[in-house]
């Protein structure tokens, strides 16, 4: 009789080293965050999921070092844009640029061309700049001058914005808001991780050393665990349970605007990493429960009415999640 006979809950798929290298990223990021476990127990899942990650927060709540951080621990090119209101598509995806020696135009290459990007204050650029990333983000290729250009793997954006300011802010569209994976939220720490956070920074004379962050992931390691999280098990009525919480957000009377199919599969991929991550090799209820608000969050619009009593859309995910039967 073999384990999987003996033992009806035994992982079919080997999940033990995906799990070693989640514990030593996070042992790393905590290196230099207190804190803040929800949003890199998230980002690792995007990761699995080969999805982009849009972080929301005040400013100083380690957003951009998060980023940095989860970069450093990646064996890959890094490239970091900062978006500017006069930042022009050109600054993002490179330009021609003529040859007189040749007599021929040469495309220069971008900041884009990398394989884990950081884009800061994202929405401090204007909607002409945030189109130059609709195809990247979607297609993992870029079109200039009739040429496309593949990216190498594996890409991913890791995208901030503060929620606070509005001057001198754009609102991303619909359609570039759909490209992320997760909108994360990330709050401020509690008393005694502030503590923590001071008495550190003491200690480290006031200085943040990314260099004493190890490298854990390669491209090869990446595309492996990515591999095996497609092959984590979801049964037929957890595919009818993602479908009806989003066909209910798509007639639901608070909300004017419901998940796409894109959402859908979003819940599906990052449900199926987040079991990885967990060590198994099938998905439950709870997996989903996890992943529907970063995945629902930015996809989804409240009615006038329901925004003027103060309703959020967290809230109103969480009166989707009520409303649908949990499969036993």
């Amino acid at each position: 009789m073999t384990d999987s006979e003996q033992n009806p809950f035994a992982s079919r798929i080997d999940l033990s080293t995906l799990q070693m290298a989640v514990t030593e990223i996070r042992q790393e990021v905590r290196k230099l965050i207190v804190g803040q476990e929800k949003m890199v127990q998230l980002m690792i899942t995007a990761i699995l999921a080969d999805g982009h990650i849009l972080l929301e927060g005040v400013p100083g709540v380690a957003k951009t070092l998060g980023a940095k951080l989860l970069a450093r621990t990646f064996k890959a090119d890094f490239s970091r844009i900062q978006f500017t209101p006069d930042l022009m598509p050109s600054d993002v995806l490179g330009t021609s640029i003529y040859n007189a020696g040749k007599g021929t135009f040469e495309f220069r290459r971008g900041p884009i061309f990398s394989n884990l990007i950081l884009i800061d204050e994202i929405n401090r650029a204007p909607a002409k700049t945030q189109s130059a990333l609709f195809e990247v983000m979607e297609e993992r290729q870029v079109t200039v001058d009739g040429t496309t250009y593949p990216m190498d793997e594996p890409f991913m954006v890791i995208a901030t914005q503060n929620p606070i300011e509005q001057e001198g802010t754009y609102q991303l569209p619909e359609a570039q808001l759909d490209r992320f994976l997760f909108k994360i939220n990330v709050g401020y720490p509690t008393l005694e991780q502030e503590k923590t956070i001071l008495s550190e920074f003491h200690t480290r004379k006031s200085r943040t050393d990314l260099s004493i962050i190890k490298s854990i992931l390669d491209s090869k390691k990446v595309d492996s665990f990515r591999s095996a999280v497609r092959e984590v098990h979801i049964g037929e009525d957890l595919l009818d349970y993602i479908a009806r919480i989003i066909d209910l957000s798509r007639n639901h009377p608070a909300l004017s605007l419901g998940g796409s199919p894109r959402a859908s599969l979003a819940i599906m991929t990052s449900s199926k990493a987040f079991a990885a991550i967990e060590g198994r090799d099938f998905v439950t209820p709870d997996d989903i429960k996890t992943v529907v608000n970063p995945v629902l969050r930015h996809r989804i619009q409240l009615t006038p009415e329901r925004e003027m009593e103060g309703m959020t859309t967290d809230t109103a995910i969480e009166k989707l999640i009520e409303a649908v039967e949990v499969p036993r």
